[in-house]
């Protein structure tokens, strides 16, 4: 199992990601959190050198403050998303009024965060992030014998394809994206259901005896006190 994980993490380019703030304590601080996840870290100190190297580089995210000296984070969102539309952002800032967070959402940003914040924080949106980019080019997962189709929603195992129901699509999603990993029941919640607790319902259990059902017996195998994970074949 764990070569498989190994074998995917080679065979996967590592993202690259450009952090803009001016505050060089929390450049250092975001930087080494990003890179010890094994990302690829640029870093500007003003608006004015960040939106050249956002321009000029191609980076898989930016992680963008609003407060700097010069040229402001929401005129560098507002000039860069106009060059490169399909650019990622995470708007990081002291600023914290609804208004706005929402007028740089509706601006572009995908995300936004508050400062002071949590690293665990931060760095889970950026994985959702990535993650959500790599859904946008990628058509399909495939694990051994195991194809789900991310276009159709549909899964085929070597019996033919059948269709997935949303909560189904994205629980079978959500283990495929962790090859040979052990998927909790909580991640699965959270993921799956938004549920950031257990609410000591059995909802995942049933929802893998119907993947089960579609998919034969042992596509995914139950690791007893632990959690799920995709069978290989």
């Amino acid at each position: 199992m764990q070569a498989e994980a190994d074998a995917l993490a080679r065979a996967t380019p590592l993202a690259r990601i450009l952090v803009i703030d001016d505050e060089r304590r929390i450049v250092r601080f975001v930087s080494r959190g990003l890179q010890a996840e094994g990302y690829l870290v640029d870093s500007a100190e003003n608006g004015a050198d960040g939106l050249r190297a956002a321009l000029d580089g191609n980076y898989d995210l930016v992680v963008l403050d609003l407060l700097m000296p010069g040229l402001d984070g929401a005129a560098l969102l507002s000039r860069l998303l106009a060059a490169k539309p399909g650019q990622a952002v995470i708007v990081l800032s002291c600023l914290a009024t609804t208004a706005i967070k929402v007028r740089c959402l509706e601006a572009g940003a995908q995300d936004y965060l508050a400062k002071p914040f949590s690293l665990d924080e931060l760095l889970a949106r950026v994985r959702v992030r990535l993650r959500a980019s790599a859904d946008r080019h990628a058509t399909s997962l495939v694990l051994g014998g195991l194809r789900l189709d991310l276009i159709r929603r549909e899964a085929d195992s070597g019996g033919g394809r059948v269709p997935l129901s949303e909560r189904e699509f994205l629980l079978l999603r959500e283990l495929m994206r962790r090859p040979g990993q052990v998927v909790s029941k909580q991640r699965l919640l959270s993921a799956v259901w938004q549920y950031h607790f257990d609410p000591g319902s059995n909802v995942v259990d049933v929802y893998i005896r119907r993947l089960r059902a579609k998919l034969g017996a042992d596509a995914i195998v139950t690791v007893r006190g632990e959690g799920y994970r995709i069978a290989r074949s």
